[in-house]
């Protein structure tokens, strides 16, 4: 049988969002017997080092990772009422060049893409894509909105390019 893992989950540093305590949460998932979870806040990684320690000390495997909010054209934009609409992807760290590309990912958001909040866009994704595994999110993410706009050709696009 296949454990099943947690691979979207905020904690107390995804803002309005994220109720989890990292103490807790991994308590919990230790209580439920699970083996792995990953840590994947809005847009930060504040939580990542206490997580994985807790998570490492608890016999847990961490997996490290980000939801970011992606720009809707370029992070360079910042067009009021057509950039501050950001969509939304989660990035998981496969290896230690994947932590380490996401980490750049999730700077750069900050110091070149935000506009209301840190943004990425493709060329970032395509540039530090090593080790990274990116999800199609939530109904925020962008191959979501694609599909629930009818959009299947945007969709089908943007989930080809997070395959590349």
């Amino acid at each position: 049988m296949q454990d099943f893992v947690h691979l979207h989950v905020h904690t107390e540093y995804s803002l309005l969002d994220g109720a989890n305590r990292i103490k807790d949460l991994i308590q919990h998932v230790k209580e439920l017997g699970m083996k792995s979870i990953a840590i994947t806040d809005h847009g930060v990684m504040y939580g990542i080092v206490d997580f994985y320690k807790m998570a490492v000390s608890e016999g847990i495997k961490p997996i490290l990772g980000c939801e970011v909010y992606t720009a809707p054209r370029s992070r360079f934009d910042k067009q009021s009422g057509i950039d501050s609409e950001q969509g939304h992807l989660v990035l998981l760290a496969s290896n230690m060049q994947g932590y380490r590309n996401l980490m750049k990912i999730v700077s750069i958001g900050f110091t070149e893409g935000f506009y209301y909040k840190p943004r990425i866009d493709f060329e970032v994704l395509e540039k530090y894509s090593e080790g990274i595994i990116a999800l199609s999110a939530c109904l925020s993410g962008d191959v979501s909105k694609a599909l629930l706009q009818n959009n299947y050709e945007k969709a089908k696009t943007t989930a080809l390019r997070l395959n590349q």
